[in-house]
């Protein structure tokens, strides 16, 4: 969950550099101050801001694995909603990352090939939880005509554009 918190609007490579370096324990009992401390050294772009998410989240730790047990969209509607600083993006990733594949991250990249696919017209400078909801319909039937799940598209569609998957 704080790899997703971390890379929103940064990167996974950093978000992977903060893991190592913070850890497991780190993320669980490192003060907010400490944390930012940390992030503004790795230069995340909102280090305060990502350090308030992750200590103010810690109360989710063990609310996580039995989300797993809901379907994934009911899943993801509870993290949206409980859990500070993450959005669909977000929750769609953190679910893919612990082996759901029913949800697509509709990221910049995924969403810039299904404009130059013909999918949509334009990439939209922000989501709402109705366009995103009819963006990854759109994916997730294309998704099915390659015999596909969207969340394992999505990162062939990643692959396609960036030539590698950090995580």
């Amino acid at each position: 969950m704080c790899f997703c918190i971390l890379t929103a609007n940064w990167s996974a490579k950093g978000g992977m550099k903060a893991q190592q370096l913070i850890g497991v324990e780190g993320f669980v009992n490192t003060s907010e101050e400490d944390l930012a401390e940390i992030l503004t050294q790795l230069h995340h772009r909102y280090p305060k801001a990502r350090a308030s998410y992750i200590v103010k989240n810690r109360w989710l730790v063990h609310r996580l694995k039995p989300l797993l047990s809901l379907p994934p969209t009911e899943a993801r509607e509870w993290l949206v909603k409980n859990a500070l600083g993450i959005g669909y993006k977000e929750a769609s990733h953190f679910l893919r990352n612990v082996g759901v594949e029913d949800l697509a991250i509709l990221d910049r990249h995924v969403l810039s090939l299904m404009r130059d696919y013909g999918l949509i017209d334009s990439v939209p400078k922000s989501l709402t939880k109705q366009r995103y909801l009819s963006l990854e319909a759109l994916l997730e039937e294309e998704a099915r005509c390659f015999g596909e799940t969207p969340g394992k598209f999505d990162l062939y569609l990643w692959y396609f554009v960036k030539k590698t998957v950090e995580k």
